[in-house]
């Protein structure tokens, strides 16, 4: 039978009660520190004088210039940490070897540190004690500036592709003004127009081991010329809508187109079939590269994903999601297994096969990036929509110099766009095609110097965790 009278607690009273306890027997100490102790704290300045100024602690207050001077205090009441330091044993009594020494960091008889400060030229006496950090980021060389050589003017209209002829005797741009035109490399002469295109001519690509030239454009046409006739032979049928991009297979008989219907079609050279449609992209394929190992294929979107393609299976292999805006332009380095993209947010740089992410540039050229070329010398040209052209070092991502290309007269300022840029075969004339209607070629200037001409000055990054 239960016990009569015995009051039942609820759990709610009980945690009441056990708080107003604990709360009545901390209540006459609550807010007080813990008492520090003495012994404890006279050890920790010791290590920490001992640590960081044991080559320093007894230099001269006369010493000479070369040296760092100690300025007189101002007198202060002393604290109760000051009076414990000067209650701190001396360095004669910490040097004898007792038994019963304090000392954390035993000294010379003479009262000098077992490290002797250097002296060095400039009389910086704490290049001796700081230990010093090199960037690990790589260092780029003097280049010399690129200067503006030639005008070419001739299309009556945007100038939107250019491509250098294996041989490096001439080039050949596309304009929206539905012409190709083949000029003379060395002196930049007209030698040849083509017509056949009914709208913009957005790409074009000489094959280097075919007497062929390839062109896309606007009207959804892809076509094979014939450099020999000068006539086109073959069309490639497929596309839905405009062609923005072409490149070409470097070892096999592969044509490789990317437009606005979001997919990049691969192209039989010779039977004029498709062997190949890639799709997977969401938005506008409007770059493309191609080299003979895996991945085979690399096409960049305005999606803003890169894709690396298995070209035998068909599918892609990976997808780079790095980019925030579009990307429409993209370069292959010509003897590293590495490539660059370019979007409006930034340029980046991949390594191959898997596409692992290395370092961004380290500018940004606020504007949209609509192409870029880079030379065996490891130099890189990015051209913008805002008319600025940009050379980079590709080791470091170093910007070492800024142009902003002129419009030709009678044009708008806002027609100093850059749609195309290409290197020559030997990687010391560069070629841009410029919405003005021009082309323009640049060269090095031979007469700069280092001193004459330093460039922008390199600033390696900071936080080294972000590249």
């Amino acid at each position: 039978m239960a016990a009569e009278g015995v009051e039942v607690k609820t759990l709610k009273t009980l945690t009441l009660q056990s708080l107003k306890r604990s709360h009545d027997l901390f209540v006459s100490n609550h807010g007080q520190r813990i008492p520090l102790d003495e012994a404890s704290q006279r050890k920790k300045l010791q290590c920490k004088i001992s640590d960081e100024y044991a080559a320093v602690r007894d230099m001269d207050p006369s010493a000479p210039p070369g040296q760092a001077k100690v300025k007189a205090p101002k007198e202060e009441k002393p604290s109760a940490i000051q009076r414990m330091i000067e209650n701190m044993p001396s360095t004669s009594e910490e040097a004898d070897g007792t038994p019963g020494s304090s000392a954390v960091v035993p000294y010379k008889e003479n009262g000098k540190a077992l490290i002797e400060a250097k002296q060095v030229p400039d009389g910086n006496t704490s290049a001796a004690v700081i230990r010093r950090m090199p960037s690990k980021w790589p260092k780029p060389e003097w280049r010399a500036p690129w200067k503006l050589y030639r005008v070419i003017s001739g299309h009556l209209g945007w100038v939107r592709s250019v491509a250098v002829d294996p041989t490096n005797e001439w080039f050949a741009t596309g304009s929206a003004d539905r012409t190709i035109k083949i000029w003379d490399l060395a002196s930049g002469t007209l030698k040849l127009t083509l017509t056949g295109h009914i709208e913009q001519v957005t790409g074009l690509a000489v094959s280097p081991r075919h007497p062929y030239m390839f062109s896309c454009g606007l009207d959804k046409q892809v076509k094979c010329w014939d450099l020999e006739y000068n006539k086109v032979i073959r069309h490639y049928h497929g596309h839905l809508s405009g062609v923005y991009s072409l490149a070409l297979h470097p070892t096999l008989d592969l044509l490789m187109t990317g437009g606005r219907d979001s997919a990049c079609r691969v192209w039989d050279m010779r039977t004029k079939t498709q062997a190949f449609c890639l799709s997977g992209h969401d938005n506008t394929v409007c770059s493309i590269l191609s080299q003979g190992t895996d991945p085979q294929v690399i096409t960049g979107s305005h999606d803003s994903t890169i894709k690396l393609w298995d070209l035998a299976a068909g599918k892609a292999i990976t997808t780079l999601t790095h980019h925030k805006k579009s990307v429409r332009a993209m370069c292959m380095h010509p003897n590293e297994y590495t490539f660059a993209s370019a979007s409006a947010d930034n340029i980046k740089k991949f390594l191959l096969p898997k596409g692992n992410f290395l370092h961004n540039m380290l500018s940004n050229q606020r504007t949209i990036v609509n192409t870029m070329s880079v030379n065996e010398d490891g130099l890189m040209v990015t051209g913008g929509d805002n008319g600025s052209l940009w050379w980079w070092d590709w080791k470091s991502g170093h910007n070492f110099q800024k142009e902003q290309t002129l419009v030709q007269p009678g044009s708008l300022e806002s027609e100093g766009g850059i749609f195309a840029t290409t290197f020559d075969l030997t990687g010391t004339r560069l070629i841009t095609a410029e919405a003005d209607k021009t082309i323009k070629m640049w060269k090095e200037d031979e007469t700069a110097t280092k001193e004459t001409h330093p460039g922008i000055a390199f600033r390696p990054p900071k936080d080294m965790k972000r590249f």
